[in-house]
């Protein structure tokens, strides 16, 4: 992002309406701790939970600036998730969804991160909110359509993915470990809800997920569509339309009314695609209220 656009984001975010000059002397602050502390900072974030943030890392910081840095994404699943719930996190990065979901909601999460040096701080961000093995399950692992290992880059922050043909020259990769996501849940009870972000990887990712899109455990899924699944060589258009024969319907959703829009298609970043609506709806209006940064939604 340039300047601009970051300045844009933070002044323009929901939950910094009415305190947008805090929230710029957070990114001020920010900036000159970068410049003279070299060492991660424990930012406070939803409710009583806590993020470890360090330079670089642009989504998490996106959080230090704004309180939740995809908030109507976060905020569904804040409203969504109950205590008895598993939750899955594909693509968790440094943790922010996997934090929202075991830290306040008090859900299992089976958070899952390829990059081992983005799944030490995801670890970090586990143990720093004093969660166990019983709260997250986390694993260095990467999902496809088919068990076995895959090349990721490894220095591109919250956009590291699987190398395409095109990359496929690159000397700076790590080798990780590929389990459908089937395989994965197998072990596990069905997720009420999955996040789905591997930087273009979707398709595979659902392909290796047939039996966890049949389960009707399964009422919603957050997943990014933004174009980056040509690089893999196919379009968002084949992922919604396996998700809708799933039964599965796109929507927006407003945390602060706690309504959802039903959508004609997918969006150009996060959708969330949602099954059983009444169901999910009943969820959303009964849950309780979450406190991030002075605002309480």
């Amino acid at each position: 992002m340039t300047f601009l656009s970051i300045i844009n984001f933070i002044t323009t975010h929901p939950l910094t309406k009415g305190h947008k000059f805090k929230a710029l002397k957070r990114f001020i602050f920010w900036q000159i701790n970068n410049i003279f502390n070299p060492y991660p900072v424990i930012i406070p974030f939803a409710n009583q939970s806590k993020l470890i943030v360090r330079k670089g890392m642009t989504g998490a910081t996106g959080n230090l600036y704004t309180g939740l840095h995809e908030f109507y994404d976060m905020g569904f699943l804040l409203h969504f998730l109950k205590q008895e719930d598993v939750f899955a996190d594909i693509g968790a990065n440094v943790g922010s969804y996997t934090i929202l979901a075991s830290a306040v909601k008090r859900a299992t999460t089976i958070s899952i991160e390829p990059i081992p040096d983005t799944f030490l701080y995801l670890q970090n961000n586990i143990h720093i909110n004093s969660l166990t093995e019983k709260d997250v399950i986390a694993l260095n692992i990467g999902l496809g359509k088919s068990d076995g290992t895959l090349k990721f880059t490894r220095n591109l922050d919250c956009v590291n993915h699987v190398l395409s043909p095109s990359e496929e020259t690159s000397n700076n990769f790590a080798e990780v470990k590929v389990k459908t996501l089937d395989h994965v849940i197998e072990t596990f009870s069905c997720p009420a809800l999955i996040k789905i972000d591997v930087e273009g990887f979707e398709w595979e990712v659902i392909n290796g997920g047939q039996n966890t899109l049949r389960n009707k455990n399964l009422k919603a899924i957050i997943i990014e569509l933004n174009g980056s699944g040509r690089r893999y060589g196919y379009e968002d258009d084949e992922i919604h339309k396996m998700l809708t024969g799933f039964g599965f319907q796109p929507y927006t959703y407003e945390p602060f009314s706690r309504t959802l829009r039903q959508l004609a298609s997918y969006g150009t970043h996060n959708t969330i695609y949602i099954r059983d609506y009444e169901f999910v709806k009943d969820r959303l209006e009964k849950s309780e209220k979450i406190e991030v940064l002075e605002k309480i939604f």
